[in-house]
């Protein structure tokens, strides 16, 4: 919740303004952005999410597009979100440039993800560990965007970039779900296990957040 209140806030004065939140999933944010006075609009690539955002939010405005070709007119929001979107696209650059056109001059961008190169987990066994972050990120069609968002920016013609980051630690058996999704490789998990058992399990997900102007 700090974090996306963070991106809220970095969209700048929301009250009457069209925000257009990407990769909207079940349209929480959407929700949250209408309750700060904005006109939000939630946009998903799944047709199967958005009409879970329809049920959740009957009140919010939902549509079915893809982040390279958004459904909005040119210029059309003065305010642009992408939480954990961008590590999932092959041509994260191409959004990026989607994102200018939609916006207004004034507008702003805000970009929200993970690089996935820079999961911390505690391990008797470090080598093991670094291959399996590794290997898990590159099973990702951008696992290592986050770092490049300001660049990203910059390059699409976006001024005045700043970059936040905010780390996730995991001390508890979430910390144990957090690991078991980076590998299923036997004698790495039963250590991760035994560390949870014994209160000395240590997670850490750092979360980048980028804001620009348009």
């Amino acid at each position: 919740m700090e974090l996306r209140t963070r991106s809220y806030e970095l969209l700048g004065d929301l009250s009457g303004r069209t925000v257009v939140d990407v990769g909207c999933g079940g349209g929480r944010a959407v929700v949250e952005l209408a309750e700060r006075g904005a006109r939000a609009i939630g946009v998903d690539h799944d047709p199967e999410m958005v009409a879970v955002a329809v049920r959740r939010w009957p009140a919010g405005e939902f549509r079915v597009g893809d982040a390279c070709e958004l459904p909005l007119a040119t210029g059309s929001v003065t305010g642009y979100r992408a939480d954990k979107v961008l590590h999932t696209l092959a041509d994260p650059v191409r959004a990026v440039a989607e994102a200018r056109r939609v916006l207004a001059p004034g507008g702003r961008a805000v970009l929200l993800g993970q690089d996935w190169d820079t999961v911390v987990i505690d391990s008797d066994d470090p080598q093991t560990t670094r291959r399996l972050v590794h290997a898990k990120a590159d099973t990702l069609p951008s696992p290592r965007i986050a770092r490049r968002y300001r660049n990203l920016l910059l390059d699409a013609g976006f001024t005045d970039p700043v970059v936040e980051v905010r780390t996730s630690v995991f001390t508890d058996d979430t910390a144990l779900a957090v690991v078991r999704r980076i590998s299923d490789e036997q004698g790495w998990l039963t250590e991760q296990a035994e560390r949870a058992r014994t209160n000395r399990i240590f997670v850490a997900v750092p979360m980048f957040v980028a804001a620009a102007r348009r």
